[in-house]
C-alpha cells in the first residue's frame, strides 16, 4: 500500500510542531504549549532518566528529521504495492530512552499499516501524546494507531525490542509470525591517539547522552598502546554536571565502591570511571576501554562482532562522526534491519 499523502503530511506538521516547541523552550519564550510540557514533566515523573534535557533532545531531533524533503527522499527508496492490504503491526516498545520507538511507528503508518502497541512502563506518556497531536492533523489515523497494555493480540507481524534475555521470551511468543527482534548492542569508539579537543568532546556526547543508557550510546572505546588518557579527560570534563543527578550519582559510587573492592584498576575523575575490560557492555557511569595493536586487526574483531554493535564512532570515513551517534538520519535502522523493506514485503 503506498504511503498516504494525509499521513505524510500530518508527520511534516508535527516535525515543524515539534522544532517549534523545542526553540520556545530553549528560548525560554512564554508561549510554550503547556500541554506538551506537562507531558514531559509526567514522563520525567514516571521515569528519573528522562530529564527535561534529554526528552527535548529527543523531540528536537525526530522535528529535524520529519521534514517533507527527508520523508520523500527515504521513501524514494522503496517500491510500494498499491493494492496490498493494510496489516496490524504489533511494536513493543523499550523504554530505555525517550520516545526510542517512534522510529518503528513511523515506519509502520508511512508503509501503510496499522500500529498495535505496547508500551514500556518507562515510556507511556510521550508516543500517545503525538499520536494524538498527529490525528488531530489525519482524523484517519484514528483507526490505524492502537495502544494496549494486555498481551499482544490479532496482529499480522510484529517488530519486539528488548534485552537478550526478553528476546527469548519474544522468540517463544512471536517466532510463528513475521518478526524483527532486537537483543542488546552497544555502541564503540576507536580513538587513533590525533583526536582534536573538539573530537573528544564531541565523544563525550555519545558517551553521556541519555546517560548511556542508548544502544547507539558508547559504552566502550579502543585505544592504541601506551595512549595518554588525559586529553581525553580534559575534553571530557565539559560534562562534570552529570554527576549531580541523583540516579546517575547513585550508579557512579556504586560501580566505583565494587571496582575498588574488588581492587580493580580504574581511572577516574569524579564523574566517569575508566576500566580496562574486554566487554561491550559497561554498566552506568562507567566506560570500558582496552588498547589495540594495530588497526587492521581491530577492525577484523569488530567485524566479527557486529552483530553485538550498533555503531562505531570515529574519524574514519567509514565510521559515524563523534557527536553524532543519537542523530540517526531515517534510514539508519536498528541493528542494521531495514524496517520499511520488512513490511513491504509482508
Amino acid at each position: 500500500m503506498a504511503p498516504d499523502r494525509n499521513t505524510i503530511d500530518a508527520f511534516v506538521k508535527l516535525g515543524k510542531y515539534l522544532t517549534d516547541f523545542c526553540d520556545k523552550c530553549y528560548s525560554n519564550a512564554p508561549q510554550v504549549d503547556q500541554g506538551l510540557k506537562e507531558i514531559i514533566a509526567r514522563a520525567g515523573h514516571q521515569n528519573g532518566w528522562f530529564t527535561e534535557d534529554n526528552i527535548l533532545f529527543s523531540l528536537q531531533q525526530w522535528g529535524d528529521l520529519l521534514t517533507e524533503k527527508n520523508i520523500k527522499d527515504w521513501l524514494s527508496n522503496y517500491s510500494f504495492n498499491e493494492n496490498s492490504e493494510p496489516k496490524t503491526i504489533g511494536i513493543v516498545m523499550a523504554g530505555n530512552i525517550p520516545l526510542v520507538g517512534f522510529h518503528d511507528f513511523l515506519s509502520v503508518l508511512l508503509s501503510g499499516n496499522k500500529v498495535l502497541a505496547k508500551l514500556s512502563s518507562n515510556d507511556k506518556v510521550l508516543l500517545p501524546y503525538i499520536s494524538n497531536y498527529l490525528i488531530r492533523q489525519e482524523p484517519s489515523l484514528s483507526d490505524k494507531i492502537e495502544f494496549t497494555e494486555d498481551k499482544l493480540e490479532n496482529f499480522d507481524a510484529v517488530i519486539a525490542t528488548g534485552s537478550n534475555n526478553t528476546s527469548r521470551y519474544f522468540e517463544y511468543y512471536f517466532g510463528k509470525k513475521p518478526n524483527i527482534i532486537r537483543k542488546n548492542r552497544n555502541s564503540v569508539a576507536v580513538l587513533i591517539g590525533n583526536e582534536t579537543e573538539e573530537e573528544l568532546k564531541a565523544l563525550g556526547e555519545d558517551i553521556f547522552r541519555y546517560y548511556g543508557l542508548g544502544c547507539r550510546n558508547v559504552s566502550k572505546i579502543y585505544v592504541p598502546k601506551g595512549y595518554d588518557f588525559d586529553s581525553l579527560f580534559n575534553a571530557l570534563f565539559h560534562y562534570q554536571d552529570i554527576i549531580h543527578q541523583h540516579k546517575y550519582a547513585n550508579n557512579y559510587d556504586y560501580n566505583k565502591a565494587v571496582y575498588l573492592m574488588s581492587e580493580f584498576k580504574i581511572l577516574d575523575n569524579g564523574f566517569l570511571i575508566l576500566k580496562e575490560d574486554e566487554a561491550l557492555t559497561s554498566p552506568i557511569s562507567a566506560l570500558f576501554y582496552s588498547y589495540y595493536d594495530d588497526e587492521t586487526s581491530l577492525r577484523e574483531k569488530l567485524q566479527y562482532m557486529e552483530e553485538q554493535i550498533q555503531c562505531v564512532v570515529s574519524n574514519a570515513e567509514r565510521d559515524i562522526n563523534f557527536g553524532d551517534t543519537q542523530k540517526p538520519s531515517l534510514s539508519d535502522f536498528a541493528d542494521g534491519i531495514d524496517t520499511m523493506e520488512f513490511l513491504l514485503k509482508l
